[in-house]
């Protein structure tokens, strides 16, 4: 009912920025709140940034004043602003909504992000 598509990954170099984008279609008024996830390869995926549909902000420590989550409720669109871009930064990003009618959590098919050192 709803879909996802994430944009804006690529390379760039450690102290880079990147912005990633995620558009989200289909059932709109079922999506609660929004966040960005993240896994590399041979871990665990993590949750990087969340927003609630009011626009209450979330982060976790290694993401806190490096990254902004924002979120246009017109547009249907959430972003991640990525700034000091690290190498342990590089992992496949992923974009997920929350609806609450029916529950159930939507997934985007992920953009690579690879920071060189």
């Amino acid at each position: 009912q709803v879909q996802l598509v994430e944009s804006g990954g690529g390379l760039v170099q450690a102290g880079g920025s990147l912005r990633l984008s995620c558009v989200a279609s289909g059932r709109i008024l079922s999506i609660n709140d929004m966040y960005w996830y993240r896994q590399a390869p041979g871990k665990q995926r993590e949750l990087v940034a969340g927003i609630t549909r009011g626009g209450f902000k979330n982060y976790e420590d290694f993401s806190e004043g490096r990254f902004t989550i924002s979120r246009d409720n017109i547009k249907n669109e959430v972003y991640l602003q990525m700034n000091s871009l690290k190498p342990d930064d590089t992992a496949v990003y992923y974009c997920n909504a929350d609806s609450l009618s029916p529950p159930y959590a939507y997934w985007g098919q992920g953009t690579q992000v690879t920071v060189s050192s």
